[in-house]
C-alpha cells in the first residue's frame, strides 16, 4: 500500500512539473508574439 501511494505521489509531481514547463513555454511564445507586433508597429510609424 505504501508503494502505491509513493507511486501516485511521484506521478502527480511529474505531472505538475511538466505542466509548469508547458505554461512557461506558452508564456514565452505569447511574449515573443507581442514583441513582434510591437516591432512591426514601430516600423510602420
Amino acid at each position: 500500500m505504501k508503494r502505491l501511494i509513493a507511486l501516485i505521489l511521484i506521478a502527480a509531481s511529474a505531472g505538475t512539473i511538466a505542466a509548469c514547463n508547458t505554461v512557461a513555454g506558452a508564456g514565452q511564445d505569447l511574449s515573443a508574439g507581442g514583441h513582434a507586433i510591437t516591432n512591426s508597429a514601430e516600423k510602420a510609424k
